[in-house]
This record gives structure tokens, C-alpha cells and sequence, in this order.
């Protein structure tokens, strides 16, 4: 019999959030015997019952300081009283205690505190020095956690890299891609144009490259005489976001590039399946979810070559520099003009997303920490899932 707790207070966007939920929502049918989720906002209540549990801290944790508070003063003492054998810290920060013989498992979420590219291209404030002191955090929890799970080979290698010793208690597994994204949705949104558009769907920060994305959209429009527009859905809040703007003011470009902010997520599928084609730009990610969503989809996808990108997207996209306006353009200009290449692509893209199911992340992910909890088995063998070989 074993107990789990979750502490899900830093799942308080999109990607936490639907991570956690798919493994609830796929629990093996005897272990754990037992799941605590440290949650503020009844996050997962559609889970709790005999084996989901739902612990309210009944702190104001959405400040990251007094998160980081009460995670010292209490989830120890939590785990202790509830027998807990697993501590999982899916934010991929690992807390400053667990009691005796409880083994500690993270997930390794962010890249960009490891990469000193992108780190750089931040000005000097609030966010570059938070990433220098999520370099230093992230690494101590991976270090002394019993299990480190990975979303890509290429973050792992980042880390291995940075050690210089490969480890032992790791494993690599991706994200999943829901059903949703590969049936066709019953509407269309509101906010989509009513004619063809290409489809960008990331956050707005600096190593997403929509200003890249935004520059070589213009020199698209100057060969293309028919409608088209290019859709922008993300959070866009950022200084960044800011200067896309700019330069969409600035290219003459307002009526044509629509900046939506972000959206539900349930309505994400149908801006994928009614775009054109899509766009993924980032220079850094450690799993590129809305890639995945866009060839679950069937769509055509241009793509940044930056790894891990082509750990994910195989020989089923198009991959571009995404520093060389040039490229993408031309690019963009060939798949608009050839409606075949489009439609192989699409086919190509479909059918290589099926490599990353949320079934098969649920199992590796729930198979792992139960052979860690294992009584005795302090540094378990761990292999490598999900991304080689097909499923």
C-alpha cells in the first residue's frame, strides 16, 4: 500500500494544469492506493473520491514567496501525518524536507534558466534575475530528488552536460496530445477570421520569435494577393508582446495579424483544424506541446529547428531557422501556393503525433514512481520512454 502527495500549488497555468489532470484521470488500478493533491482552488475536484484526496493549504499560495513558505513550514509535516511514501513536485522545484524514508520525485519543466541565449535577451530586472535563481533551485532539486523525470532527451542531455555525469535515477517522457486536438471540433470560434489564416499559438516572450514570425508574415503579403492573415493566441502581457505589437504598427499589418491573447483551452482543436498551416518558432522548450496539438490536428507545420523540436516533429514538418526571416518566408510562400505539399504534410503530421498519447505517458509516469516506491528499491533502474520506436 502506498500513499502519494502531489504538491500542485505551482500548476497554475494551462500546461501544470492538464499534465496533472490526464495522470488523474489515468490512474493504474491498484498503486498508489492513495493520492494527496496540495491544491488553493479545488483544482482536480472531479478526481477526488476514494483514492483522490484534496488538501487545501488554506494560505494565499498564488504569491510565489509565501508558496515557498508554506511548502517549508508544512508540506513535511503533511506528508509525515498522512504516511506519504512519494513526494512529487510536478513544478520541478523540489521542497526543503521530506520525512524519513519518503522518496522525492520532480519533473524538469524550464529550459530557459539553463540557456544562456535566451537568459541574455531579457533586460536586466525582474526576469533576468529570475531565471539566474531558477538555474541554481532547479538544479539542486534535480540533484537530489530520487527521480527526475524529463520531457525530452534534449533536456536531459542539458542537464547532463551542466553535471558532467550521466543519471541514474532519470527517466524521459513526453507529453501526451489529446484526443481532442485530432477530431475535427462541431464550431468554429468567434474570434477566428471567416477566411484562411496561419496559425501561431505560443506565449509572447522572447525566445518564441513572433517578431521573426510577425517580419517574415509581411514579406508573405507582398507576393500574396489573396485574403490571408496570421493569428497570434497566447498570453500577451509581456514586455515582448509589446514590441510585436510595435512592429505590426509599424509594417502596416493590424487588419491582417490578429492578436488574440489566450484563450480557452477547449477551444484550441478548432483554431487548429480550421488554420491553413501552422507555425512553431520557439528557439527553447523542453516539450513543444502546441506542436504537437498542430500535427495532432493534421495541419501542415513550418518549425523551429532548435532541439528539442525535431525529437518531437520526426520527418513529419518543415524545420527553418528561426532567426532567418528568409527562410520561414519562403517556406510559408511554398505551402501556400502548393495545396498538395500542404495536404501530404498534414497526413505526414497526423500520423507521427500518434507516437504521443496521454494513455502511454499516464503508464510510463505512474510505472515509474511505483517502482520507486517499491520498499528497499532507493535508486531504481530507470529507462528511457516515449520517444523512439513507434506506439
Amino acid at each position: 500500500m502506498s500513499t502519494i502527495l502531489i504538491n500542485a500549488l505551482s500548476a497554475r497555468q494551462g500546461g501544470g494544469q492538464t499534465y496533472l489532470l490526464n495522470l488523474l484521470a489515468r490512474l493504474p488500478q491498484d498503486e498508489p492506493s492513495n493520492i494527496h493533491v496540495v491544491t488553493p482552488d479545488g483544482f482536480g475536484k472531479e478526481f477526488a473520491g476514494e483514492r483522490v484526496h484534496l488538501l487545501d493549504p488554506r494560505w494565499l499560495v498564488e504569491n510565489p514567496f509565501i508558496r515557498a513558505a508554506w511548502e517549508t513550514l508544512f508540506l513535511s509535516r503533511h506528508a509525515e501525518r498522512l504516511g506519504v511514501s512519494v513526494l512529487f513536485f510536478p513544478g520541478g522545484i523540489v521542497g526543503s524536507g521530506a520525512p524519513r524514508g519518503c522518496k522525492r520525485v520532480t519533473m524538469f519543466r524550464n529550459i530557459i534558466p539553463f540557456d544562456p541565449v535566451q537568459r541574455a535577451k531579457y533586460p536586466l530586472g525582474y526576469q533576468r534575475l529570475r531565471n539566474w535563481l531558477l538555474e541554481r533551485v532547479m538544479l539542486r532539486s534535480v540533484l537530489g530528488a530520487d527521480l527526475v523525470i524529463f520531457l525530452s532527451n534534449y533536456a536531459r542531455s542539458v542537464i547532463e552536460n551542466r553535471v558532467g555525469w550521466s543519471l541514474k535515477n532519470a527517466v524521459t517522457i513526453p507529453h501526451g496530445v489529446s484526443p481532442a486536438f485530432r477530431a475535427m471540433p462541431s464550431s468554429r470560434p468567434g474570434w477566428l477570421p471567416a477566411h484562411p489564416y496561419l496559425l501561431y499559438v505560443s506565449s509572447f516572450e522572447y525566445y518564441k520569435a513572433q517578431l521573426e514570425v510577425v517580419r517574415a508574415f509581411s514579406r508573405v503579403m507582398q507576393q500574396w494577393n489573396s485574403d490571408l492573415s496570421l493569428v497570434l493566441v497566447g498570453p500577451a502581457n509581456t514586455a515582448y508582446a509589446k514590441l510585436v505589437r510595435t512592429e505590426i504598427e509599424k509594417l502596416g499589418l493590424t487588419q491582417r495579424i490578429v492578436i488574440t491573447g489566450n484563450k480557452p483551452y477547449d477551444e484550441l482543436p478548432a483554431a487548429y483544424h480550421h488554420s491553413l498551416l501552422c507555425i512553431f518558432a520557439s528557439e527553447a522548450e523542453n516539450c513543444p506541446n502546441a506542436l504537437l496539438e498542430s500535427m495532432a490536428a493534421g495541419k501542415p507545420v513550418v518549425c523551429s529547428r532548435c532541439p528539442p523540436m525535431p525529437e518531437f516533429g520526426g520527418d513529419a514538418v518543415w524545420y527553418f531557422d528561426p532567426a532567418d526571416v528568409e527562410e520561414l518566408t519562403g517556406l510559408l510562400l511554398q505551402l501556400l501556393r502548393e495545396p498538395q505539399t500542404r495536404a501530404r504534410l498534414g497526413d505526414m503530421a497526423a500520423r507521427w503525433s500518434k507516437r504521443f498519447d496521454w494513455d502511454e505517458t499516464a503508464r510510463a509516469t505512474w510505472s515509474a514512481i511505483r517502482t520507486l516506491s517499491i520498499p528497499g528499491n532507493s535508486n531504481a533502474s530507470m529507462t528511457t520512454s516515449g520517444l523512439s520506436g513507434d506506439r
